[in-house]
């Protein structure tokens, strides 16, 4: 079942990115993943305002993929950086329609 991460991401430092682009950028598809959008060009159209810097949606195969990738020793270093370096939010959908008739 495919899953999705969804994530905001508003860095309070840019000293960890070039570090952690190469690795996300490899580590990604290593694991089936696939980037949907990573991108600053975004804008909240409902809801209480929520800022964020970027906006990060990832395609992954399976929910295993994902935290498979999430674990990855490589990627250990660079998600420490990521979070120390940002206010981050991640959060992994299931490709599922609950309400479907």
């Amino acid at each position: 079942m495919t899953y999705y991460s969804v994530l905001d991401v508003t860095p309070t430092t840019d000293k960890w990115i070039p570090d952690y682009l190469p690795v996300s950028n490899k580590l990604v598809p290593k694991y089936g993943g696939k980037y949907v959008a990573r991108t600053t060009s975004h804008e909240q159209v409902e809801g209480d305002k929520k800022e964020a810097g970027l906006r990060i949606i990832i395609e992954w195969p399976s929910k295993q993929a994902a935290m498979d990738f999430m674990n990855d020793p490589e990627y250990a270093q660079h998600l420490k950086a990521r979070t120390e370096g940002s206010v981050s939010n991640h959060y992994l959908i299931e490709a599922k329609d609950e309400f479907a008739g």
